[in-house]
């Protein structure tokens, strides 16, 4: 949440088990879907999904006659999402063909209207992969304001701040480090990629990964726009386009919905431990971060609140919870809520106004986590993979490193015209090796143990004195990898089991509501489309969701989009889902306990409009 008060600037922020959530505010209004009912096994349940990946549209005589043919187009080079990673390697491999004097095609695709949009972080960034692409960045005007001068940690009780000592060589030493709006950041960095003749489409929603007839990545196909709610056709049907490329960069941020299925497609996971993923949101030169209250022992997460100097006194605030928690009743936005009320975070935004609120999930799981991240045609880069140094609370740095080493370990092969085929992607696994033999593995590895650390009995102070302790003393030396607890799926516990959390009631002033808050986020969606929050059975929740764990979509979801309705027509529930509301922070999909929830792109543009966040 951003915050503009005598002092600060406040934004919200949630964490949950590896994945990075912002809470940001959207469309307050719930625009009630429509319903059709249809058979499922011998009952009739509300019918919820009308998408094209679950219905498909050639048994759908509503379809028939209608031109399904795509354009398509050529590029060396196809980068999927116009972040800091998808951003670096567009820019490193056009530095590349300039220096070499090659002449390459370097296409990016961004499902937001535009640069930056949804690109959510009251960022503290680490300057080193920036000055390693661009020296002269300050030269340029990068939008890098405000180094950070003091650092302040702390345990939270109820009532007072206990103040933690930050050692140096600890994670969270901050010096040399800048406060950052990300967004501002990000549109900079394509402003760079663009005079280097990158070619930027935002409002393009990747939607469907292509490949040849060996298996191998050939692109990817743009989203179709112009279908109903219904999932019926509409006069305006357009068929998206697709695009071709040698080698298609996949930097689609955390849990993107391409990855998911490159997973499978190439068993990418099969030697690495799940990812794990916490959802969250910040904004500051003092760097102030915070773990405890209100959040119990043995539930993960924590907060931040960055003094900005952007010309007005502006505070970013946010509030991490990771989603390995496992009380069903637990609502990561009202966590945060209560959090803005103890006394030594309350003294900070009295007086202020509330301008801006987001949500993002971001992946927590560390080394251990990180898949294969080549396969023929393809790579991963950026957050998509997981290469988040959890307890700096940073990725974009290595993000940007990352989509700078696939951009060098490509433009060889790009460039040869012997290894020039039609028929198959190129295979780089260079890639990996030099990700292995940089500064981002040897960071990484480093602090793997630190995040595990907090899964036992002593849950929060046993994370802290294994930190102190054995990071401290061996600098992540030590001969052990701690493992993760598994999906942050799959812990939850039955409702029956727990107990119901009563949160207090917002007072409009320092804390406040859900959807006036997701007001804030400047979220919209074409509401005549299919929902894009799609269900693989729309029986289980109801059926499996609402009856053992009381529904816990309606409280994990930051920003409104599911809620437990009565039935019209007879006693019961249904679950409805207000997809105009989503702020695309993949939060569903991943919490999820029957992983029933498959998230997809809804029409390009759609999703939040950041500004700066």
């Amino acid at each position: 949440m951003i915050v503009n008060v005598p002092v600060p600037f406040g934004k919200i922020c949630i964490i949950a088990r590896r994945c990075v959530g912002a809470l940001k505010a959207v469309q307050a209004e719930h625009v009630a879907p429509q319903v059709y009912s249809t058979r499922s096994s011998s009952s009739t349940v509300p019918r919820i999904t009308t998408h094209y990946t679950v219905y498909t549209r050639n048994k759908d005589p509503r379809w028939e006659g209608v031109e399904m043919e795509r354009f398509a187009d050529e590029a060396d080079v196809v980068i999927v999402g116009g972040g800091p990673a998808g951003l670096s390697a567009a820019i490193r491999l056009k530095q590349l063909a300039n220096q070499h004097e090659k002449e390459l095609r370097v296409c990016v695709v961004e499902k937001a209207s535009q640069l930056g949009a949804h690109t959510l972080s009251g960022a503290c960034l680490e300057p080193s992969a920036l000055s390693e692409l661009i020296p002269d960045w300050k030269e340029r005007g990068a939008p890098l304001n405000t180094p950070v001068t003091e650092d302040k940690f702390s345990i939270l009780t109820e009532k007072y701040r206990i103040p933690v000592p930050i050692l140096p060589g600890l994670p969270m030493n901050n010096h040399g480090n800048y406060l950052v709006r990300l967004g501002h950041f990000v549109r900079w960095l394509g402003e760079q990629a663009e005079e280097l003749g990158v070619e930027l489409y935002p409002g393009y929603a990747a939607a469907e990964v292509l490949f040849h007839e060996d298996g191998s990545v050939k692109g990817i196909a743009t989203n179709d726009v112009g279908i109903a709610k219904d999932g019926s056709p509409k006069d305006v049907f357009e068929r998206g386009m697709e695009l071709h490329a040698k080698v298609t960069l996949f930097g689609e941020g955390c849990h993107g919905h391409l990855a998911k299925q490159l997973y499978k497609q190439f068993n990418l996971r099969e030697n690495c431990e799940p990812q794990t993923y916490a959802i969250a949101s910040s904004f500051s030169r003092r760097a102030e971060h915070s773990v405890g209250w209100p959040l119990n022992r043995n539930t993960y997460g924590g907060s931040f609140l960055y003094h900005l100097n952007e010309g007005e006194p502006l505070v970013a605030v946010g509030f991490v919870v990771g989603l390995d928690y496992t009380n069903p009743y637990l609502s990561p936005f009202r966590e945060f809520q209560r959090w803005k009320h103890h006394p030594s975070v309350m003294s900070t935004l009295e007086g202020g106004n509330r301008i801006a609120y987001g949500a993002r999930a971001l992946n927590e799981g560390g080394s251990q986590s990180i898949p294969k991240v080549t396969f023929p045609g393809g790579m991963l880069i950026g957050c998509s993979p997981g290469f988040m140094n959890v307890p700096k609370i940073k990725g974009t740095h290595t993000a940007m490193k990352s989509g700078m080493l696939a951009a060098e370990s490509a433009f060889s092969k790009i460039t040869d015209e012997n290894l020039q085929s039609e028929t198959a992607g190129l295979y780089i696994p260079e890639y990996e090796e030099a990700f292995k033999k940089s500064w981002i593995w040897k960071e990484l590895y480093s602090v793997r143990n630190i995040r595990p650390s907090f899964h036992s009995y002593f849950g929060l102070y046993g994370g802290m004195v294994y930190t102190g302790i054995f990071y401290w003393i061996l600098r992540g030396k030590e001969p052990w990898t701690l493992k993760h607890n598994g999906l942050d799926s799959a812990q939850l516990k039955p409702a029956k089991d727990c107990t119901p959390i009563e949160y207090p009631k917002p007072d409009g002033k320092i804390s406040f509501d859900l959807l006036s808050s997701v007001a804030l986020s400047g979220t919209n969606h074409e509401h005549d489309q299919p929902p894009h929050l799609t269900l693989k059975d729309d029986s289980v929740p109801v059926a499996h969701n609402l009856a053992i764990y009381d529904g816990p979509e309606q409280r994990f979801c930051p920003a409104g989009v599911y809620e437990y309705v009565p039935l019209e027509t007879s006693d019961g529930m249904r679950l409805q889902i207000n997809a105009q509301n989503c702020v695309h922070c993949k939060t569903c999909d991943i919490k999820d306990p029957s992983q029933n929830i498959n998230w997809v792109v809804p029409e390009g543009s759609g999703g939040p409009a950041y500004n700066g966040m």
